[in-house]
């Protein structure tokens, strides 16, 4: 699957994993570093039991052995034992996708770092998979600030190499992309398009042809929209190795962040097949709310078989990256399309935002915000202010990246009862970038997890996979280090310590998901959703916690990987 992901050493099949959920007999861990997660500071046990999926004593071994002689031993032999990872924000079905797509980013994920070598990559690939004229050539992970020639490619770059075949790069983002000129003409966008509003079409110097960029809503509606999917069988086909991607990296809960109504049926599909041994909560599209928001078809909040409907996803602005993200003040560097003043857009009207958020809180089902810059962040804010909602009403609306913000928004979310999903890895994969576009003061306060929680709110952490990798000990490498690719550190203030930054990978998404009081603790009563690692991340030497390595991932009692 994805290049970011280890290979995992085992693929268990789906169907016997989920039948035997929670029917694993007795088992009882010892001799490893047990961290239950239960509290605001560490706590370790010397044992832990487990049966029928679920969590049966937590505490000594004498009394863990006396209580439990039946229990088969699980000597961990100095390893360390936490709760499964809670992914707290992803798209898992990017990960079907990505089988048919050439990985075309910078290290560390990928090997590309100027133009050349995107072109070559995307060349070596095509010749691989044999891609002809009028067929899709796609590359991912795109990033045109890691190229030494620090500027997007263009469609000229791609038309000299690629005439004839549907030539598409994806940005990192996941909010935008360049095509060719043949990609662009079977999108029918040309020189008298016009961008919608919310969008980017970048234009060639001096004239009305595109450049080959689209981002945002010029991307999502004219292209993404468009697009040819993988059928509901080749997506059923590809799911056991989107999980064991997800497995092999401890998560036990995995989110797909923004579905259609298609990917709803399947995974519903897919879960009444029993075809699911991890969780999988997903977000429905604000795109298609007509069709599922309210729909007893489509019933939010509740798990069959392993699967669920969270809540709703709405995006309102872009990616600080791509310079796309809703700003107050106008970025340093401009707009993309050389526009002075620049500071984004929303991705629709207040107006329109507004009543989305109030007929989705409305319907009963968790709002879900994709919201970056500031700007953005205040429009969510007098959103949810106009629902005359507040944190008492236990609504838990979560704000997605939630990047540039004011220490003010933070009382806000107190006051509302919103929570922030943090994407500390862009500290490291674009700190350097955004000192450049908004200045160090606004860009030292991204994701500002410390300010947050000093707040007294409950915090998660991400990847947004396939944006960054689904490597949770990266995030914590990212959340208590916060250095930029340069190796600068962004924002030391806002620098969180290994337990805070575990529990933004457990506590906080369980949180968010209403599922605190059965996941992401080690407690007696909760699911034995567990990982074994190599290493206690809290006694992991400085940048060496990035490096640990999985062993096992257990759910509800059945191993689901094992390295």
């Amino acid at each position: 699957m994805s290049d970011a992901q280890s290979t995992p050493a085992t693929a268990p099949a789906a169907p016997l994993l989920r039948a035997a959920r929670g029917t694993h007999p007795e088992q009882v861990f010892c001799n490893g570093s047990i961290l239950t997660m239960d509290g605001p500071a560490p706590k370790y046990v010397e044992s832990l039991v487990i049966s029928g999926g679920t969590i049966v004593f937590v505490g000594d071994e004498s009394t863990a052995r006396e209580r439990f002689p039946a229990a088969e031993p699980r000597d961990l032999d100095g390893a360390a034992l936490l709760p499964g990872f809670i992914d707290a924000h992803s798209h898992f079905s990017a990960a079907f996708d990505l089988a048919d797509r050439v990985n075309v980013g910078p290290p560390p994920l990928g090997h590309c770092t100027d133009i050349a070598t995107v072109l070559q990559t995307l060349e070596a690939f095509r010749v691989s998979r044999s891609i002809g004229p009028g067929e899709w050539l796609i590359g991912y992970g795109y990033d045109q600030e890691a190229l030494t020639e620090n500027r997007h490619i263009t469609v000229n770059d791609l038309d000299a190499l690629f005439p004839d075949a549907l030539v598409m790069l994806v940005h990192v983002s996941s909010h935008g992309a360049v095509l060719n000129s043949a990609a662009l003409q079977w999108a029918g966008i040309n020189a008298t398009t016009q961008t919608p509003s919310g969008g980017v079409i970048a234009r060639l110097p001096g004239s009305q042809d595109p450049a080959g960029l689209l981002m945002e809503t010029a991307y999502m509606n004219l292209v993404v929209s468009k697009l040819p999917v993988l059928s509901p069988g080749d997506k059923l086909r590809l799911l056991d190795a989107a999980q064991q991607d997800y497995a092999s990296q401890g998560y036990t809960h995995a989110q797909d962040g923004f579905v259609t109504v298609a990917d709803l049926d399947l995974y519903q599909s897919a879960a009444a097949g029993g075809l699911l041994y991890l969780d999988i909560a997903v977000l429905g599209s604000f795109m298609e709310a007509p069709q599922w928001l309210g729909n007893p078809k489509y019933p939010t909040g509740s798990y069959s078989d392993g699967f669920k409907i969270a809540g709703l996803k709405v995006l309102q602005d872009g990616s600080p990256q791509g310079r796309t993200a809703y700003m107050r003040s106008p970025y340093l560097t401009g707009g993309l399309d050389g526009q002075a003043d620049w500071c984004g857009e929303p991705m629709m009207p207040f107006e329109s935002f507004a009543a989305l958020v109030q007929g989705t809180l409305m319907h009963g089902v968790q709002l879900y915000t994709h919201v970056n810059g500031d700007a953005a962040i205040d429009q969510l804010i007098r959103a949810v202010e106009q629902t005359g909602t507040t944190a008492a009403d236990d609504l838990r609306t979560v704000a997605i990246h939630s990047q540039f913000q004011h220490p003010e928004q933070l009382a806000d979310y107190v006051r509302l009862g919103i929570t922030p999903s943090y994407f500390t890895n862009h500290t490291f994969f674009w700190g350097d970038v955004h000192r450049a576009n908004t200045g160090e003061g606004r860009a030292a306060f991204i994701s500002p997890l410390k300010s947050a929680l000093e707040k007294g709110l409950v915090v998660s952490n991400h990847s947004d996979f396939p944006v960054t990798a689904l490597n949770p000990f990266f995030m914590i490498f990212t959340a208590t280090n916060r250095t930029t690719r340069s190796g600068n550190i962004l924002g030391p203030h806002e620098r969180v310590s290994g337990y805070q930054a575990l529990r933004a990978l457990t506590t906080g998404p369980a949180f968010q998901l209403f599922e605190e009081h059965r996941k992401g603790m080690l407690k007696v009563g909760m699911l034995a959703d567990l990982v074994m690692l190599d290493v206690d991340p809290l006694t992991a030497v400085a940048d060496a916690v990035k490096d640990i390595q999985v062993l096992e991932t257990i759910k509800e009692g059945v191993t689901v990987f094992r390295r």
